[in-house]
């Protein structure tokens, strides 16, 4: 039987390989191994930080809302205790996106709160 060096094989799987690490620095981005094991370690960390992301955007949301409410003298805590007391839903990324943009409809949404 005729021997079978693989060399198109391999070439092909190292195109691959260095192709999804284009633009990193120094070997990662030239030598097979060392682009190899950064690929695990970048699929480890976007696993991990996608899942971070999300208490993030959380506590960038609180912390616009909070800015919003402190010239129209009410704490955070409050605000939200008042809109759960009265039953208006809505949540924090909205409320966030409100304040930010549209300062006078998020302070008609203080108001109705007190």
């Amino acid at each position: 039987m005729a021997r079978v060096k693989g060399g198109l094989m391999a070439q092909k799987r190292r195109r691959n390989i260095l192709e999804q690490v284009k633009g990193y620095r120094f070997d990662r981005s030239k030598k097979k191994r060392a682009a190899r094991e950064a690929i695990n370690h970048a699929g480890t960390y976007a696993f991990a930080h996608r899942k971070d992301k999300k208490n993030d955007f959380r506590r960038l949301w609180i912390a616009r809302i909070n800015a919003a409410l402190q010239p129209l003298e009410m704490k955070y805590s409050r605000f939200i205790k008042q809109l759960k007391d009265k039953e208006i839903i809505i949540d924090r990324k909205i409320l966030a996106t409100i304040a930010k943009d549209r300062p006078d409809a998020f302070q008609r949404i203080v108001e109705k709160v007190k």
